[in-house]
């Protein structure tokens, strides 16, 4: 079977399944595993992402109130790589190429025959009706013919976050202390807190997710509203951000942080993260994220934690 992959977390899937054997295309952004680095890439950005954030912002906005896609998919290359399954979404046009394109690229090639395969997690776990992450390595399983390997894989990380969780609850329970406070950030200009998967990732560390609510899509805080928050921990992992990129934006961050009433750092703990790898991927890591948060929110109960993911995240 032949395998596209245009998202790097369904990359990530494929590659937790042992299916990367299979794959004969990549988008872009794919970068995990290592071997999948010289694979034919079949997605390209109308952004310049070496852009501030703001500047990001500002022209992928720009782009999307044109009704233009900020992705484009290379139908020729698709053609040649001749996939049997094509892994996609339809949950952000600004996160990767939309399906509308694929579809378009594959009417182009006439590609009868070919598995699409759409992703669309908002939350960790399939409930209530919206898709979960784990919920989707399963679905991704069964369009490989692989069913019963991608329910095991699934609960092989649910019981990991079982644990987790555990852990943590044991933590609370032996320091008679509430649940910290935690604001997580995604985007730094404008600042946008962390929606979908991400309150529950702070819950399972032993968090408080502040501003949003499990599924909820990233919202826009102004200066005026992140000021009336009181976060105890504050976690920065903007999107497709990995720590040098960031560290690229650090003084506008720190001036970000100093202008708040809660940047002493005796009121509030804030850090940095890998965003890119983590936290804002919707695939296996998503279990590293709720370490690495762990490891923020409870230093003294993790610190096995700590050391394993030290290169990961640091303090502000």
């Amino acid at each position: 079977m032949r395998i596209v992959s245009l998202l790097p977390s369904s990359t990530e899937i494929v590659h937790a399944l042992g299916a990367e054997a299979n794959l004969v295309g990549i988008s872009h952004e794919c970068d995990y595993p290592e071997a999948v680095r010289g694979l034919p890439v079949l997605t390209s950005s109308k952004i310049d992402v070496s852009q501030l954030s703001a500047d990001i912002d500002r022209d992928v906005r720009r782009v999307l109130t044109d009704a233009l896609a900020v992705y484009d998919v290379d139908a020729e290359g698709l053609g040649e790589v001749r996939p049997d399954v094509v892994l996609t979404q339809d949950l952000c046009d600004v996160c990767a190429v939309s399906i509308r394109d694929v579809e378009a690229a594959l009417r182009e090639i006439a590609s009868e025959g070919v598995q699409l395969v759409s992703l669309r997690p908002t939350r960790l776990d399939d409930v209530d009706g919206a898709h979960g992450v784990l919920g989707d390595i399963e679905r991704v399983a069964s369009a490989l013919g692989e069913a019963a390997h991608g329910r095991r894989v699934a609960d092989g990380l649910r019981g990991r976050l079982d644990a987790l969780a555990h852990r943590a609850e044991e933590a609370l329970a032996a320091s008679g202390a509430a649940r910290p406070q935690v604001l997580t950030i995604e985007w730094i200009d404008p600042v946008m807190v962390g929606g979908t998967w991400m309150p529950e990732l702070v819950r399972i560390a032993g968090g408080e997710a502040m501003v949003t609510e499990p599924g909820q899509h990233a919202p826009t805080l102004d200066r005026e509203a992140l000021a009336a928050l009181a976060p105890d921990v504050i976690l920065v992992k903007p999107c497709g951000f990995d720590l040098a990129r960031t560290a690229v934006e650090q003084a506008s961050l720190e001036e970000l942080v100093r202008s708040m009433p809660w940047s002493d750092a005796a009121k509030a703990r804030t850090f940095v993260a890998d965003g890119n790898a983590f936290f804002n991927r919707p695939g296996p890591r998503l279990v590293e994220s709720a370490e690495i948060l762990a490891a923020i929110t409870h230093p003294a109960a993790f610190a096995d934690l700590r050391e394993r993911h030290a290169a990961h995240y640091r303090p502000l």
